[in-house]
């Protein structure tokens, strides 16, 4: 598996070999180097871009059990004052336990919200506090106070600590993963992308959602846009069809969701 370590490691190698190449035995031209550059840069985009890829930080994005048609749900940039009860009430009228990546700031004003999810058997994990659009250039030290901030808030309301921790447009960084270290949490991402807050045709994400379900699978939408709630009635009968059930992530992946 390559990460950023020994891509790293892998490139510096390469560059001292060639600099010796250059300065000691014949002078090398300028695209030698460049395009070993740019093949680093273009790894190290990947890598960070792809929740899967292991390359920064090691994320769960699905359960490694295919012998049991076993699924999870979980909804990202919640408490949202009008589509989380919806969600809510959806869950409840099935018996259906997910998880809820939530957003610190959006919980202030709404701690009504976090309580009911909790006292209703969902899943409380940590999303961030600010899901800033530059979430990803922050600092490890700014990373961890908006991890720990968005733990003490969940901790002071529930009486729980957040195990869990689902990094904001499901990129990682070396501070996101130094972060995550220090304060010993488990990164989640998944394998089914509904794009609900990206199209409005539900149709669309009904069959992307459906099409993709496999056994193990977890499953991402966001408790932010009304739009889920049909989407959320396609996946259930989609499961009831072919077989499926629906169980908490703590049962799919076997881990602990609370410190």
């Amino acid at each position: 598996m390559l990460t950023h370590k020994t891509n790293t490691a892998l490139f510096g190698m390469l560059m001292l070999l060639l600099l010796c190449l250059h300065y000691f035995i014949i002078p090398l031209p300028e695209f030698i180097f460049i395009v070993p550059a740019l093949v680093y840069f273009a790894i190290v985009a990947w890598g960070s871009s792809q929740i899967n890829s292991n390359y920064h930080v090691d994320v769960f994005c699905q359960s490694k059990d295919s012998s049991t048609k076993h699924i999870a749900l979980s909804f990202d940039d919640g408490p949202n004052e009008t589509v989380t009860p919806m969600v809510l009430d959806w869950l409840k009228k099935h018996e259906i336990s997910v998880t809820f990546f939530c957003i610190g700031k959006n919980i202030e004003g709404k701690e009504a919200l976090l309580q009911r999810m909790h006292a209703e058997g969902h899943l409380i994990a940590n999303h961030s506090y600010s899901h800033s659009y530059f979430f990803d250039f922050f600092g490890s030290s700014k990373i961890k106070n908006e991890l720990s901030r968005t733990n003490d808030m969940v901790e002071k309301l529930l009486g729980v600590k957040p195990a869990l921790f689902r990094p904001p447009y499901g990129v990682t960084t070396p501070s996101i993963a130094e972060a995550v270290e220090q304060l010993k949490l488990t990164c989640i991402g998944w394998n089914v992308r509904s794009m609900d807050g990206v199209s409005k045709n539900q149709d669309k994400i009904k069959e992307r959602v459906c099409s993709q379900i496999r056994p193990g699978s977890m499953l991402l939408f966001h408790d932010t846009y009304e739009q889920v709630i049909p989407v959320l009635d396609a996946t259930l009968n989609h499961c009831v069809t072919n077989g499926f059930k629906i169980v908490s992530l703590e049962k799919l992946l076997k881990i602990k969701p609370y410190v």
